[in-house]
């Protein structure tokens, strides 16, 4: 069962990518936290960006 984010959890109040306020159904997990963004496509554009420098690291190892 996913894990249900919540808006009241969220380290952000404002989106990282735009400097808009966050919304409920732009949360995301990384690394143990709730990060909020103003909508899908910033959250998405920050999911592809942390896997990718995820990956990056990792094969750095």
């Amino acid at each position: 069962m996913a894990e249900v984010l919540r808006l009241e959890g969220c380290v952000n109040r404002v989106c990282p990518w735009s400097g808009d306020p966050v919304q409920a159904d732009s949360l995301s997990r990384y690394k143990g936290k709730t990060v909020g963004f103003c909508n899908p496509g910033c959250r998405d554009k920050f999911e592809k960006a942390a896997s990718d420098f995820d990956a990056a690291i990792e094969g750095m190892d």
